[in-house]
């Protein structure tokens, strides 16, 4: 059985590092994409199992990008993890919309992102 194939969308090094740390001690593999739409073309590519989806991001937003998923056959059932470093009033809803399966503001513990992507893809 393969591993379990989780698509970060994230153009902040940092933050793709820390992910990356994150899942090496799981049995998910990762793979990258530093902008909206390299995101997008990414996920239809690969068909990964779960998106983490950044929504401040270069070229489309995460939201934009999230509703390009969602309108397509071959992503539109994939989950999606929002992530946004702005607990602006109205992402989380804005994210929703966009048809997003759950949110996570930044800061957010490791733990915790793990123990919600665990609750969607388990590990297996």
């Amino acid at each position: 059985m393969s591993a379990k194939t989780i698509l970060y969308v994230e153009d902040n090094e940092f933050n793709r590092k820390i992910v990356r740390d994150l899942l090496k001690r799981t049995s998910y593999a990762l793979i990258e994409a530093n902008d909206g739409e390299a995101g997008v073309a990414t996920a239809l590519e690969k068909r990964p199992d779960l998106v983490l989806m950044d929504i401040q991001l270069p070229k489309i937003s995460g939201i934009e990008a999230t509703r390009r998923l969602r309108a397509d056959p071959v992503t539109a059932a994939t989950p999606i993890i929002a992530i946004t470093s702005f607990a602006l009033s109205g992402d989380d809803q804005k994210a929703k919309e966009a048809g997003a399966t759950a949110y996570l503001t930044k800061p957010y513990s490791p733990k915790e992102l793990l123990a919600l992507i665990r609750s969607i893809l388990p590990e297996g």
